[in-house]
């Protein structure tokens, strides 16, 4: 599994809105996958200032199904 790093992370929101509709789930249906608040998948599709938790962007990677690193923007 690939490492995210020591910088705080922040995620890509099109690439996870993008992920998400691609299997076709709703925020609530990835939130109770990721085991995370439906809010917290809203906001990161929503906002470019956020910088979520580590553990937050491997729970959502492992419920997509992908490298957590895969989420993660420039």
């Amino acid at each position: 599994m690939a490492t995210i790093g020591a910088e705080m992370p922040r995620i890509d929101r099109e690439k996870l809105r993008q992920l998400r509709e691609e299997r076709f789930l709703s925020h609530r249906e990835l939130a109770m996958a990721a085991g995370v608040s439906p809010t917290t998948v809203l906001t990161l599709e929503q906002r470019d200032d956020i910088e979520p938790q580590r553990r937050t962007i491997r729970k959502l990677a492992k419920a997509l199904n992908i490298e957590p690193t895969e989420l993660l923007g420039e």
